[in-house]
């Protein structure tokens, strides 16, 4: 009995993931709303493969986002890593993923889904750069490391939290 290879493609994308594609991650209410922020690219005159429609970059998005996974662990339903990040990196430095962050957040608010009470930011997680200086008191006193803005009343109380000084 002789066995026969199943050959995969040399893509190095994940292949093993689920069969059935998920529901999108934008609903077509949300599309419509920032859709003009995402014009459909020209063709190219010179010929070329064309680009991916930005819907479908933007879906790719908001997946890696949603999920907190690597780019290259994108489900092959999706456009390829490098032309979402590309695309993300470009609609970023645009500002243009973020105007469609601000209109989708303003709908939300204009139909009271957003309970502005419970918002808050939290850096605590983010790690310092390589090379940037080791945490040190300064002056005898350290600053706060974190503080919660309350948007409801619009004033900063400070939530204290203290983080340990790196050991040496």
């Amino acid at each position: 009995m002789t066995m026969t290879r199943v050959s995969r493609p040399a893509t190095g994308r994940n292949i093993t993931g689920s069969r059935t594609e998920p529901k999108p991650q934008l609903s077509d209410e949300q599309w419509l709303l920032i859709k003009d922020l995402f014009p459909e690219p020209p063709v190219n005159a010179a010929g070329g493969r064309p680009r991916v429609a930005p819907r479908e970059c933007l879906e790719g998005i908001l997946w890696v986002l949603r999920t907190g996974a690597r780019w290259k662990d994108l489900p092959t339903f999706l456009p390829s890593p490098s032309t979402c990040w590309r695309r993300f990196k470009e609609w970023t430095e645009d500002g243009v993923f973020l105007e469609a962050w601000q209109r989708l957040l303003e709908h939300l608010d204009r139909r009271k889904l957003v309970v502005w009470s419970e918002a808050f930011g939290d850096g605590t997680f983010c790690p310092a750069k390589k090379g940037a200086p080791m945490s040190e008191r300064q002056n005898g006193e350290r600053e706060p490391s974190l503080c919660c803005w309350s948007t409801e009343t619009g004033s900063l109380s400070l939530w204290i939290v203290p983080v340990p000084l790196r050991q040496r």
